[in-house]
């Protein structure tokens, strides 16, 4: 069976500047009707970023949605036609101050693609160098860091709620060997 969903008709709903939705009439692979509600973002990026004293670089601030303060790895949105690894290194610099020449890719990944079509890469970063933090207006960021000793720990205490911060810290201490 083919399991691909043919739309028949969609709606513009709302274009944001960071998400565009749409509602959309598909047919199932079964030849039945339904409606799928789609969010439509350009991507984004983060950067697990280890500093030469072997610590992670982490940013604390608050998300709306979930109504609190999280603890997560430095991330953000790609501009309209951004180059992903460039994107990343700009927002590395712009959350924490910290300038990465090269990143490795750890994951590309989609959040949840039942609904958005958001793509994350998350990269590593090591050889870090001091730059400049250029927060936007709207942006409050504490800076924190975990040794990598620690990693463990952080993850078992379930103080993370963040998946793109899970799903890194754990890549990292599986396979912290291979960054050294």
């Amino acid at each position: 069976m083919e399991f691909y969903e043919r739309t028949i008709a969609k709606e513009h709903i709302y274009n944001g500047k960071i998400i565009d939705l749409e509602v959309h009439d598909v047919e199932l692979p079964d030849g039945q009707t339904s409606k799928r509600e789609l969010v439509f973002h350009n991507g984004a990026v983060a950067v697990c970023a280890l500093t030469p004293d072997n610590e992670i670089i982490l940013v604390r601030q608050f998300r709306k949605p979930a109504e609190k303060t999280m603890l997560e790895i430095p991330a953000g949105k790609l501009e309209s036609g951004e180059d992903r690894i460039e994107a990343a290194k700009r927002e590395l610099e712009e959350e924490t101050g910290y300038i990465a020449d090269h990143l490795q890719l750890i994951y590309e990944m989609y959040g949840s693609p039942g609904f958005s079509n958001e793509k994350l890469s998350i990269y590593f970063a090591k050889d870090l160098k001091k730059g400049h933090m250029n927060l936007d207006d709207d942006e409050f960021i504490e800076l924190d860091r975990v040794h990598i000793n620690e990693i463990s720990d952080l993850l078992k205490s379930g103080s993370l709620e963040d998946a793109k911060t899970i799903i890194a810290l754990q890549h990292i201490l599986l396979n912290y060997n291979d960054y050294k």
